[in-house]
């Protein structure tokens, strides 16, 4: 049972890393190639909580681009053939 929980976390990480790559080619190689560069944003504005004492933002954003998704693609690959 512990063997399926922690291959559970090395594909998460992969795909984190899948996705931190993919997305950072994407924006350096979109600088060069425009349709590379073309994506969507997900995600939710930040939020702020002034509690007099204490502040807390709250905000989350995803930039999904096309290397995005090829990084998810690899790292899923990747796992199956570990």
């Amino acid at each position: 049972m512990r063997n399926a929980r922690s291959n559970g976390w090395i594909l998460f990480l992969l795909i984190v890393c899948g996705i931190i790559i993919g997305g950072f080619l994407g924006e350096l190689l979109g600088k060069y190639i425009a349709i590379l560069k073309f994506g969507y944003n997900l995600g939710v504005s930040p939020h702020t909580y002034d509690l007099r004492v204490i502040k807390l933002t709250f905000g989350l954003t995803f930039n999904i681009n096309m290397f995005t998704i090829l990084g998810i693609i690899i790292a899923i690959l990747f796992y199956r053939k570990m």
